[in-house]
C-alpha cells in the first residue's frame, strides 16, 4: 500500500510508538497516509483505539516476524 510518510518506532516500547504517532500525524495533511512500523506488541490494540478515538481511519493493518505495519490515513 502506498504511504506518503513514514514513522519507524521498532524498537521502542509502549508509550513510545504512540506519543511518536501522535507526533507525526501533525505534519501529515487531510487525505494523504501515514505508514507506521513498530516492534511493541501493544501497538496491535493501542493503534486501532488511537485512530478511532481521534477520527483517523486505519487503512490496513498487517504483522509478521514481530514486526507490525499500520496505514493510517488523516481525515479529509
Amino acid at each position: 500500500m502506498k504511504s506518503d510518510h513514514t514513522l519507524d518506532t521498532r524498537g521502542l516500547l509502549c508509550p513510545e510508538p504512540l506519543m511518536l504517532l501522535h507526533s507525526a500525524v501533525r505534519d501529515v495533511a487531510d487525505g494523504e497516509v501515514l505508514k507506521m512500523l513498530a516492534t511493541d506488541p501493544s501497538t496491535q490494540r493501542d493503534v486501532p483505539k488511537f485512530c478511532q478515538f481521534l477520527g483517523y481511519e486505519l487503512l490496513q493493518q498487517a504483522g509478521e516476524n514481530d514486526e507490525f505495519v499500520y496505514w493510517i490515513k488523516k481525515a479529509e
